[in-house]
Parts: structure tokens; sequence; C-alpha cells
């Protein structure tokens, strides 16, 4: 099994390309199932997650044609991936697939929407959280869908001639389930009024690309998501946006080891919140053309309470990382969990590093140190672990990071952007 091998105490100085969202990639990647034309979409980043989701997409039917090599753009690499469902051939999404990555249960609203019927395994738990689905399940019925649990199953039928456009407000914000029901109602007869409908930029994204094959949607961005049905969608060209998280973590990384890095092929608008918690902390930011430049002061962390919330509040894939900058932080900070409910286990290896963190329900007290040193550590779940790589890169001595394919989900070759800038990072196989 992989591992990450860092030693700490360097700045970093220089540029790091930022990726393809994976969270905009994922939905956007689903939506192929819609139409029986070909979507092609750029920027796609190369990680687990999308090769997984490709094998997935390819058990329904969907032809992939990959560009033969990534292309090299600002210094990134960027992916081309053109996808083709001319005839979905199965609208089984299986236990053994969907138990590997709970996005591609949303496959059940594109196969629900243009076949009339779907059988999906449910997800299942995960390390952060049950996540239920009780929000797609209640959704999709509001859609007229049928929905009933067999076996681990969710055997899901629309009424005679289709789903039935509606009025539904989620009880609470869920990402998902607005992806889910947005494909759904793109496909339904007559309009759709989604109230309390998540807002984050990977929605707005996945609006913008089904609006370029045909699709009928206002609204995105809001609160409040109008669709209009339509009978069938064309196929189209988008490139998925760029990767907040990603963007965020590095400026995080910046801001704790100190150095002057630029993020080149970002946005600084999509994430304001998080922005505003590093300015606060001491970091310099700022934009430039085509990306953000950090400054960051090592020493000198100032501590910042943060509350994670959904769009526009500070982003929970985030909160890890910004508790491990806050670790060397000249005071005490409070972060507080509000998303999932069992998100702090990189915790207690930050405490392996030295870190003095105390728990109290969904906040943590972090009670910043004058210097961290580097040990073993274990990755429970994604942005966890590369957590544990940022508070690396500040510890002294060698860090350790086991169970680094949490990283590969969601990181595209983190190793060679942080060396690019002068960090000791390397990866150990076996």
């Amino acid at each position: 099994m992989d591992r990450i091998r860092i030693v700490g105490g360097n700045t970093l100085n220089g540029i790091i390309p930022i990726s393809g969202a994976k969270n905009a990639a994922l939905p956007l990647m689903i939506a192929s199932l819609m139409t029986s034309d070909t979507l092609t979409l750029e920027n796609v980043p190369h990680l687990a997650d999308v090769e997984l989701l490709l094998r997935i997409l390819g058990n329904h039917g969907v032809d992939i044609s990959v560009n033969g090599r990534r292309e090299r753009q600002s210094g990134s690499y960027a992916r081309t991936i053109h996808f083709t469902c001319r005839t979905i051939v199965d609208t089984t999404a299986p236990y053994d697939l969907v138990s590997k990555m709970r996005a591609s249960f949303w496959v059940i609203g594109p196969l629900l929407a243009r076949e009339g019927r779907a059988r999906v395994s449910l997800p299942g738990g995960c390390a952060i959280g049950t996540r239920p689905v009780d929000l797609f399940i209640d959704g999709l019925r509001a859609l007229g869908a049928s929905m009933e649990i067999d076996s681990g199953y969710i055997e899901a039928t629309a009424p005679k001639g289709g789903l039935i456009g509606a009025s539904y407000t989620f009880p609470k914000v869920s990402v998902g389930a607005t992806h889910v029901m947005m494909m759904a109602a793109a496909l339904a007869r007559g309009a759709t009024t989604i109230h309390n409908a998540a807002r984050e930029p990977e929605v707005v994204d996945l609006a913008n690309c089904l609006n370029a094959m045909g699709a009928k949607i206002s609204g995105a961005g809001t609160a409040t998501l109008t669709i209009e049905g339509v009978t069938s969608l064309s196929g189209a060209r988008h490139r998925v946006l760029p990767d907040r998280i990603e963007t965020g973590t590095y400026a995080m990384a910046v801001a704790m080891t100190g150095g002057n890095v630029t993020l080149e092929d970002t946005d600084i608008a999509l994430l304001d919140t998080a922005i505003e918690a590093l300015r606060r902390a001491g970091a310099e930011i700022s934009p430039v053309d085509g990306g953000i430049r950090i400054i960051g002061h090592g020493d000198a962390i100032r501590p910042v309470d943060i509350v994670t919330e959904p769009f526009p509040g500070f982003p929970t894939d985030l909160q890890a990382q910004f508790m491990g900058l806050m670790t060397r932080a000249r005071g005490v900070a409070h972060v507080t969990e509000t998303i999932f409910e069992n998100r702090f286990m990189h915790v207690q290896e930050l405490a392996r590093l030295g870190a003095k963190i105390t728990l109290n329900g969904q906040t943590a007290r972090i009670e910043g140190v004058p210097t961290l040193r580097g040990a073993p550590v274990m990755a429970t779940d994604l942005r966890a672990s590369v957590s544990l790589v940022i508070a690396g890169l500040a510890a002294e001595g060698e860090t350790l990071v086991n169970r680094v394919y949490h990283l590969d989900r969601g990181f595209e070759r983190l190793e060679e952007k942080l060396t690019r800038c002068g960090a000791i990072v390397e990866r150990i196989s076996g």
C-alpha cells in the first residue's frame, strides 16, 4: 500500500496549476446518460473517483473516448473526454460499484428520466457520516416516481408518459440531491420548482452544462431553481470549472509553511468565505490574471474561528485543512462542523504530530503550538488525509502518511505540484 513521505520545514514558492473540480466533473459525467448525442467534457481531472465512474457509466452503455494524452495547458494536465450513450443497455447500478463511491448513486436521476426505470443499490454509510438518501427519494417521488426499497436496492419507476414537473422544498440543503432532482426534472413534463436548493458552484456548473444541452434551467446559484422540462437533450461541449477545494487546500498549505505561490487556472470568487478566513489568519491573497497569488507567513498565523455551512459559507471540505493550519496559530481557534456528524477523525492523527485539540460535540478547540513534529499518521478520508499533508509540510522532521489511496480520489499529482514549489514530498510504493 502506497505512503506519502514528507520532510517538513521548507517554504513553498512557485506556481501550482489547479485541476478541474472532481465535485463538478462527477455529476457532469453522469449527465451523459441523458442524451443519445455526444457530451464532451474538457478539463476533467485524472482521479480515482473519475476512473471508477467511467467504469460505472460504461456498464450502463456509455461509449467513452479520452483524448490520447492529457493536454498540457498553463503547466497543468487537462483531459478531454467524449461520452456517447446511444442506448442505455442496463438500468441497474449494482452494489459492488455503488458501494465504492457514493456519487455513483446519482445515476438514478438520469436513468429514471430517460428510461422510466432504475434499479440502484443503496450506497450505505461512509467514514464521515451516514448521508442518507431520503432527500433523493422524496424529491423523485414529488416528480411522480414510484420508489420502493427491495433487498438493498431502490426500485424506481416513472409514471406512464414520464416524470411530471412539481414544486418541491428540500427539508435541508443537499448538493447531491439537488444534482439528481435537477437532472430528473430537466426531462420531466411541465415545470419544476426546487426550493432550498444547494447553491454551490458545482450545481451552477451542472446547470450551465444541461442548458447547453437544451435544458431550460434558471436560478442556479440561488436557493430556488426553476426547470421547464423538455422532451430530449442534445450533445454539448463543456469545460469543468476549477476545483475550489484544491485551490483552498494549496492556499492553506502556503499560509502554513510560508512562501509565495501563484495558483493558476482558478478563480478567487469560488471561495470567498475561505479566502476571507485565510486573510484573517494572516495570509496575503490577491487575484492575478487567471489565478490567485498567496503569500504566507508561517510563523505569524493568527487564530480564526470558523463554522462550516452550505455555500456560500465555509466549505466542510476545507474544514480539516483549516484545522491543520490552526494547529500553528498564535492563540486558540475554534472549528465547528455543522454538515457531517463524524468529520473530526483527523484530530487524533494531528495530535500525533503534536497538535493540541480538544473536542466538545461538533466543535474543536485548537490551541496553537510553536512546533509540530513529524510522525507516522493514518489517513481516514479524503479531506482528512490532505490536512495531514499540510501539517507534515510545516512539521519538523519526517511525516509518513499512510492510506494515501484517499488522496488519489481527490488530488491530482499532489506530490508533483508540491515538489515543484520546493516541498520534499515523495510517494513510497509497497
